[in-house]
């Protein structure tokens, strides 16, 4: 009987092929369950153990790095139950973020953290008064926490408010507190409203530096912590057409 050149061919093409596709199939497995089992375990959820060992240094260096986790898309992967279940006895967090209520800007995803990794304190504006003080307070000197941002960022209504003298019930008192901001900025003579951009980034920038000095001014507690290193605390700026945080 005579032999098909062509079959042979043919059935040798779809051997190897077979195999290599087998073969591209099990490699992409594999390196998808490593590159998972390495997002899961890289998501650490915070003991008592874990934040005393940070300083106020690393605490800022896993917020650059969870933000720049989130500005490519590669956060990590993690067991939110589980976190649920490992926190429920106690929290050990290594920062307190003073940020603004916009919801554009949620601070645990912005710096890819889980349950248990940060205080987050949301108010209109980012400003402080003695119950955002009271709660950085508790934060550091009662729970560990071993530093303070606070973040603004970009588009602020509450910033463009200020800088329109809007009155609106309770939301007025907020307002005050970024028109020292408003007032400390100096130029822009021609329009210092909200519809010039570069005027409300420049009283936004403002009110972060003036909101890091108050922190320091008004809380002997937390002010003597950062004598002493124990904790940091530093403004920080996001961008919400871009998604970064640039620390100041």
């Amino acid at each position: 009987m005579k032999t098909n050149t062509l079959d042979i061919d043919r059935r040798n093409f779809m051997t190897k092929t077979g195999s290599s596709l087998l073969a591209a199939t099990v490699g992409s497995s594999l390196a998808l369950s490593a590159l998972r089992a390495h997002a899961t375990s890289s998501a650490v959820t915070q003991t008592n153990q874990t934040q005393s060992a940070i300083t106020p240094q690393k605490a800022l260096q896993m917020l650059k790095d969870g933000n720049s986790r989130f500005l490519q898309g590669n956060m990590f992967q993690r067991d939110w139950m589980q976190q649920v279940k490992a926190t429920a006895g106690g929290q050990f967090p290594f920062a307190a973020i003073v940020g603004c209520v916009d919801s554009r800007v949620p601070n645990e995803l912005i710096f890819d953290q889980g349950i248990g990794d940060i205080f987050s304190i949301r108010v209109a504006g980012n400003v402080v008064n003695d119950d955002i003080l009271g709660s950085l307070e508790f934060a550091c000197a009662a729970a560990g926490a071993k530093l303070i941002v606070v973040l603004g960022h970009t588009e602020c209504g509450a910033v463009k408010g200020a800088c329109d003298d809007v009155v609106l019930d309770n939301l007025t008192q907020t307002l005050a507190k970024i028109k020292l901001a408003v007032k400390a900025v100096s130029g822009y003579d021609s329009n210092r409203t909200s519809k010039n951009k570069r005027f409300v980034q420049a009283v936004t920038d403002k009110h972060v530096e003036q909101t890091v000095e108050r922190i320091r001014q008004r809380s002997p507690i937390l002010w003597g912590m950062i004598n002493n290193g124990k904790i940091g605390l530093l403004g920080a700026m996001y961008d919400v057409h871009n998604g970064k945080v640039t620390f100041m």
